[in-house]
């Protein structure tokens, strides 16, 4: 009686769940004349969808924003996990003095809501040269991915017995090959883990796309999706709606693709 229970609640939760995505698909695939008139919830097959995907793809510079979002998703994690393992690994196998305040230290920058930080942000970019460049992207989504993953990685270093370090030492490696050699590849779920969480959310953001960029080359693709549906932009809610949907299927794919990993990190990173 009771898995009957827990299997009906997982059922009905996960038609909750993918509700919206119903809702997102069937309204997608209508036309113009269709959108508005027929029930947001009765789909009218797909009709209209490759033609409203095509018209989101190029009227709205959706294109270049997946360009542009794929570079940040891709570089920023993977610089951000390797900084949060460099000071895991300083705070769990090399014994930092004052390890424990560093560790704070560098989670304190989660404190902060991002609002607050948008105003000095804009300001230092501007005064600097970085602001609407892919280069001060890449750097700004590194900083706000390394904290997490500093919290992460030093969880999991903690997990793995101080003997492989000291033996390490008395066989002549040095810090750099223990560091490269034995704890990165000891922890590739947990880094992997890391990796996904951190450019599922730079893919998600809007925030920090519509403060520091401007041109269509830079922005993330969540920008171009909101320009899309602004006043100025004037597509249609079937168009919008499609680009949502080219918009989430990069990252329901990459989930997909690396669940079994993902997974596993999740369990020895002890999140």
């Amino acid at each position: 009686m009771t898995d009957r229970i827990r299997r009906t609640v997982l059922v009905v939760l996960g038609l909750l769940w993918l509700a919206p995505v119903y809702l997102m698909l069937a309204n997608a695939a209508k036309t113009d004349d269709q959108y508005g008139v027929v029930s947001v919830w009765r789909a009218v097959g797909l009709g209209g969808l490759v033609e409203n995907v095509s018209t989101a793809w190029t009227r709205g510079n959706i294109s270049e924003g997946v360009a542009s979002t794929a570079l940040y998703s891709v570089v920023a994690p993977a610089l951000a996990v390797l900084v949060g393992a460099g000071a895991g690994f300083a705070i769990v196998a090399l014994r930092l003095r004052h390890g424990f305040l560093w560790f704070v230290v560098i989670f304190a920058a989660t404190v902060l809501p991002m609002q607050m930080l948008l105003m000095p942000l804009f300001i230092g970019y501007v005064q600097t040269g970085l602001y609407d460049t892919r280069t001060g992207m890449v750097l700004v989504y590194t900083v706000i991915s390394v904290p997490f993953a500093a919290f992460v990685m030093r969880n999991f270093f903690t997990g793995i017995a101080y003997q492989v370090f000291e033996a390490a030492v008395v066989d002549g490696a040095s810090t750099w090959r223990i560091f490269w050699r034995i704890y990165l590849p000891m922890s590739t779920s947990a880094l992997v883990a890391v990796f996904i969480l951190q450019a599922t959310l730079i893919w998600n953001d809007l925030l920090l796309g519509l403060t520091l960029t401007q041109s269509s080359e830079t922005r993330p693709v969540m920008t171009a999706l909101s320009a899309l549906q602004s006043t100025y932009g004037g597509s249609t809610m079937p168009t919008v709606l499609a680009g949502g949907l080219i918009v989430s299927v990069p990252t329901v794919v990459l989930f997909l693709l690396t669940q079994r990993a993902f997974t596993r990190g999740l369990a020895l990173g002890q999140f």
